[in-house]
């Protein structure tokens, strides 16, 4: 806001009429005297100069009509006012104030002038100079709001064109997604009406099958009239010859037939009796066969309670055993010869208690069957009761908690004292299987998969809430003491990043796919194949690798089922053995499946020879030069797994090559298509 917009009244402006018509009449009394020599005082009015009056004078009597000179005073001050305002400079900035100081100053003059008036015009002078100021300082607290309110306006214009530029991308998005719905919505409607098409000519077909059905039926039942009607002719013929033969009587003859049929009827309704009774009935072959497999089983099962029982007593005098000598680890002279006298009473229990221990029972505590093996291999019952102690000595009973730093991963993030459940290799299998079961299922309901380590955490603490600390710490220890197991190991290098997840699915995937071929090739659905059979269907499952894998797969799998060359069951093929390990022949799958895939990388290897850094794109054309049945959707994957990023917002950044060869060698990239 300036001085210009400011709205005031004319200062000369004030009182109503009456009181101008009264202050004109004190001025027209009051006398102007001038100092110049020769002018003499005479009578002034303060009249406007265009008001109309009369004039009287009295000596002469006369009257003169007419408009009014200005008063001297009035014009000496519009002149003061002229010249003064002239003077000015129209182009100073400040030109409106200095305007202001010119009127104050005539209006200063007018109130010295008027004595009379003085007090009440002051007063209105030093009203309009405390408004004057008032509204001048009003204007210098909004002059720096009005640059701060100029820059949030181009704040805001700037903000409303990245929001008009980012909906016209968003905007172009969708429309592009409309698009192609509308291709998927045209393809499925073409596609529907391919498959009317189909369906129109099939009930076509089934018509004129239906139709010549009947057609037959009818030539049947036409022809089984002609064959009865020559027979029954034959009968007549030869009944006519005969003269020996008696005639029946109808009446007979129609009595034996109402009793056959009313025979026929009651056999029916019994035969339909006994088939509505019976229909749950086993047979007695079956009812002895199954008689007895339970007697079998109830013997095996007695056998293997009292084994059972035996083995837990033994088992609880091995705890007892454990838990004396923990009690005096700290006396080795003490420990020494306690332990020799229940090693002797060991010996004694297993002396009598025939059969001895089976020490592979152990394995879930040595880490294995093949740690138990390698521990017992030619060791006396001490010395593997001794081996045992030493192993069971060495798990702690408690773990302390990492804390919760950013540093922890966030499945151990636990304080204080947690307990070690001491778990079993069969249970780490079990809950990494579960584990595994359960991300495969939220990864195919949503989108986005969860990283396997938070996934881990919310897995423990929904499945067993206030001991997910106990299951997490327990957990990794048994992880780590069976690391030579391959599932174990693959799990653990997922959990620790050395490994992508997409390895773990692709196996799954792998062996999977094998199952449906083999099974497609079973016509006969008896879950077993040839030797010839089995070859075809790896050939057809792995069209890309070498007869001599295929040799070695084939060899494999007869040395695994010890098959007679005839036959191969390859359901036996997908058993899991006492740890819950894939045996020979899978693993062989999954370990040619690893070679081909390093393969592939170090092909890409020689295609990116030479460069330093690669980019997206050169990392493109480096796939599809090697590798030319690669598919975009595959593509990008690969490329989003090389760059640690979406595949829509690849960019044209580049990467050392070695940085990407070691990214895409730990995920399951591999080939599409045969090599050129």
């Amino acid at each position: 806001m300036s001085l210009k917009d400011l709205q005031l009244p004319p200062l000369l402006h004030f009182g109503s009429r009456g009181s101008q018509r009264h202050i004109t009449g004190r001025m027209s009394r009051t006398k102007f005297t001038k100092t110049k020599a020769g002018e003499t005082s005479s009578d002034l009015s303060s009249w406007p100069a265009d008001a109309v009056y009369q004039i009287v004078q009295k000596p002469k009597k006369k009257i003169l009509h007419g408009s009014l000179a200005k008063p001297r005073f009035l014009e000496q001050l519009e002149c003061h006012l002229k010249r003064e305002l002239e003077a000015l400079d129209t182009h100073s900035p400040k030109v409106q104030e200095l305007r202001l100081q010119v009127y104050q100053e005539v209006f200063g003059f007018l109130i010295e002038e008027f004595k009379t008036y003085k007090p009440i015009l002051s007063a209105i002078k030093n009203e309009y100079d405390i408004t004057l100021a008032h509204l001048r300082e009003q204007i210098r607290d909004l002059l720096p709001l009005r640059a701060k309110l100029v820059l949030v306006s181009e704040q805001c214009e700037k903000r409303i064109l990245d929001l008009k530029v980012q909906e016209r991308d968003e905007i172009r998005n969708l429309k592009q997604e409309r698009q192609q719905l509308q291709d998927v919505v045209k393809s499925m409607r073409r596609q529907q009406s391919a498959l009317q098409i189909q369906v129109d000519r099939l009930k076509e077909d089934l018509a004129s099958q239906y139709q010549l059905y009947r057609d037959e039926r009818d030539a049947r039942k036409m022809l089984i009239t002609t064959i009865s009607t020559m027979r029954s002719t034959q009968d007549t013929e030869r009944d006519d010859n005969n003269e020996e033969v008696e005639s029946e009587d109808p009446m007979v003859v129609k009595l034996a037939l109402q009793v056959c049929r009313e025979d026929l009827t009651k056999a029916q309704v019994e035969l339909n009796r006994l088939e509505a009774e019976y229909s749950d009935v086993v047979p007695r072959r079956d009812w002895d066969n199954l008689n007895r497999m339970h007697e079998e089983t109830l013997i095996k099962l007695e056998t293997l309670q009292t084994d059972f029982d035996q083995m837990k007593s033994e088992y609880d005098t091995l705890l007892e055993i454990h838990r004396q000598s923990s009690d005096l680890q700290s006396a080795p002279a003490v420990l020494h010869s306690n332990q020799s006298v229940l090693q002797h009473g060991s010996d004694n229990k297993h002396i009598v208690t025939t059969p001895r221990p089976n020490w592979e029972q152990c394995s879930d505590i040595l880490g294995g069957v093949e740690r138990c093996k390698e521990l017992f291999e030619g060791q006396s019952s001490q010395k593997k009761l001794e081996i045992l102690l030493q192993e069971m000595n060495g798990q702690n009973e408690f773990f302390t908690g990492l804390g919760t730093s950013s540093d922890v991963p966030i499945y151990l993030q636990y304080e204080g004292t947690i307990k070690n459940l001491k778990l079993k290799k069969t249970d780490v299998i079990r809950v990494i299987k579960d584990i595994w079961r359960n991300k495969t299922t939220e990864n195919e309901k949503n989108d986005h998969s969860r990283d396997l380590q938070v996934f881990l955490h919310s897995y423990l603490v929904e499945q067993y809430k206030n001991k997910s600390g106990e299951w997490a710490y327990s957990l990794m220890e048994s992880i780590q003491n069976n690391l030579k197991d391959d599932f174990i190991c693959l799990f653990n290098d997922i959990l620790t990043g050395k490994v992508d997840e997409s390895i773990y699915h692709g196996q799954t995937q792998l062996l999977s796919h094998l199952l449906k071929v083999f099974i497609q090739s079973d016509i006969t659905q008896c879950g077993s194949l040839t030797v010839l059979e089995v070859s075809e269907a790896l050939k057809k499952a792995f069209p890309l690798k070498s007869d001599q894998d295929i040799e070695e797969l084939l060899m494999t799998a007869q040395t695994e089922l010890r098959s007679n060359g005839v036959r191969i069951s390859y359901q036996t093929l997908y058993t899991e053995d006492t740890d819950g390990r894939h045996k020979e022949f899978l693993s062989l799958v999954k370990k040619q499946a690893t070679t081909e895939r390093l393969q592939y990388i170090s092909e890409l290897r020689v295609q990116l020879e030479g460069k330093g850094e690669v980019n997206a794109e050169h990392l493109r054309n480096a796939f599809k030069t090697m590798d030319p049945s690669l598919d975009s959707e595959t593509l990008d994957w690969y490329l989003s797994v090389a760059y640690k990023t979406k595949e829509c917002e690849l960019q044209a950044q580049a990467l050392n090559t070695e940085v990407v060869l070691q990214r895409l060698s730990v995920a399951n990239v591999k080939r599409a298509g045969p090599e050129r």
